[in-house]
């Protein structure tokens, strides 16, 4: 009897140690990929034909900046939302359309920022964002 408990307490703490990143926002968890490299940063969400409704992509950089993103290749719409250096929400580009064109429009920031979530098309509506709204990380 102590073997499996023991067996089962084993497997409950390596399932707490394997959690994947998420952020909270809204009160809303979302596992996310990180995209911390400029390789992973380039390729974004790029060739995916779905999201789950619960997960989406965090970019993060070393430093706050005007960030401008494109659609270029991605095949699902997308809500681009752009946060400062303090996990607060700068401005929010909604429904950013796939795009399989040359040119591509750029969707830019209103302001500097650090991190930059891309959920599925309607989600920043759903959740009723406003600047100034708080990202919550759990990345390890």
């Amino acid at each position: 009897m102590r073997i499996l408990l023991l067996a089962i307490s084993v497997f409950l703490c390596s399932a707490c140690l394997a959690r994947e990143p998420s952020v909270v926002l809204k009160g809303e968890r979302f596992t996310v990929e990180l995209a911390e490299t400029r390789e992973k940063q380039t390729l974004g969400l790029m060739f995916r034909d779905s999201l789950p409704e619960d997960h989406g992509m965090l970019f993060v950089f070393p430093a706050e900046s005007l960030r401008s993103f494109y659609m270029k290749n991605t095949r699902i719409p997308l809500d681009i939302i752009y946060f400062d250096e303090d996990m607060r929400l700068v401005s929010v580009a909604e429904n950013a359309r796939p795009c399989r064109t040359r040119r591509c429009p750029s969707y830019l920031s209103e302001g500097p920022a650090k991190y930059v979530l891309e959920l599925n098309a309607g989600k920043a509506a759903e959740l009723g964002l406003r600047p100034g709204d708080l990202l919550e990380l759990h990345l390890d």
